[in-house]
């Protein structure tokens, strides 16, 4: 599998990184044990989880894992802080909050140190300037090799990246997250932009539209997706509407002539597209993540990109 630098650091991730946002729900821990194996074994590097997958139980899960079923070393760990859905306000970035969730990661990940820890969710009440220092700290102490952002609007990021090149010395944000794929680009306006001038690259989460534009549901809701499922369903439900169907329709076109899956096409459009360093995949099963690793190769033709890019260009 291609690895990627991501921004202009020293950390290179695989072009293609595995979430683990079902492991301890949706995804056994058999079955994420299997999913970890194969991944790495096809190449994989950067897997990604944050303290609130599952109530702490991804992390759980994806420490037992490391050590046992892959080595820790083959393993880029990203994780993210943040949240706080059992506290008192929903978000904190406060020196306090970030680094005392970060050694709970830690524990839960049963290791020394993450290669990527990521600021989850913007918080207007701690300024941003606090926010820095602690992950900086982080840094400093070890517990971090990299730090990037989850899940920020552009400004926020900017913010943030504003304050860090201020400061002299200061440790860079590498990599911002965000929802992107056919269905959602709303990272071109303007985070894709703002992570270009700050030098930090996008990690793309969702990039099959939240399972979308695999065109499972071309037809109906399967029994067995996530659509299916009562915990699952609005999260998939934005995008059965018909601007989505045209747009799978697109995808499904494109991909009969190369002779290749839609979710071939869909995954190979976001994870190739400039300034993106991965594209983070959640399979709830194995059998999903070897369907997604046997088209790691597919590149899409110039002409076909660009007529996805025009299918698909966002509002403006």
């Amino acid at each position: 599998m291609e690895q990627r630098q991501v921004g202009r650091s020293g950390l290179w991730v695989s072009r293609t990184a595995l979430g683990t946002m079902t492991w301890g729900k949706d995804t056994s821990e058999e079955e994420a044990g299997q999913q970890l194996t194969a991944f790495v074994d096809a190449g994989g590097t950067l897997v990604d989880t944050a303290d609130i997958y599952t109530g702490g139980q991804s992390e759980r899960i994806l420490g037992r894992l490391l050590g046992s079923a892959v080595r820790r070393e083959d393993v880029v760990v990203a994780t993210k802080s943040g949240h706080t859905p059992e506290g008192y306000r929903p978000v904190d970035a406060s020196r306090r909050h970030l680094l005392a969730s970060l050694d709970s990661s830690l524990r839960r990940l049963q290791t020394d140190y993450v290669d990527l820890w990521q600021l989850h969710v913007f918080d207007p009440a701690t300024p941003p300037e606090e926010t820095l220092a602690a992950m900086e700290a982080a840094v400093a102490a070890g517990k971090a090799r990299y730090v990037g952002t989850g899940d920020l609007d552009a400004w926020q990021f900017a913010t943030l990246a504003t304050w860090q090149r201020a400061s002299p010395g200061r440790v860079p944000l590498v990599s911002a997250g965000a929802e992107y794929s056919l269905l959602n680009r709303g990272a071109d306006r303007d985070l894709l932009p703002a992570a270009g001038a700050a030098q930090a690259h996008l990690l793309a989460w969702a990039p099959l539209g939240r399972g979308v534009l695999s065109a499972k549901y071309r037809t109906g809701i399967p029994a067995n997706s996530r659509a299916a499922f009562p915990h699952m369903a609005s999260y998939v439900e934005p995008y059965l509407d018909d601007r989505s169907r045209r747009v799978v329709e697109s995808v499904c076109t494109a991909a009969e002539g190369l002779g290749v899956p839609p979710l071939a096409v869909a995954l190979s459009w976001a994870r190739d597209q400039q300034g993106v360093a991965a594209a983070v995949v959640g399979p709830r099963t194995p059998a999903q993540l070897e369907e997604l690793l046997g088209v790691e190769g597919v590149e899409l033709p110039p002409e076909i990109r660009d007529a996805l890019d025009d299918a698909t260009a966002p509002r403006r």
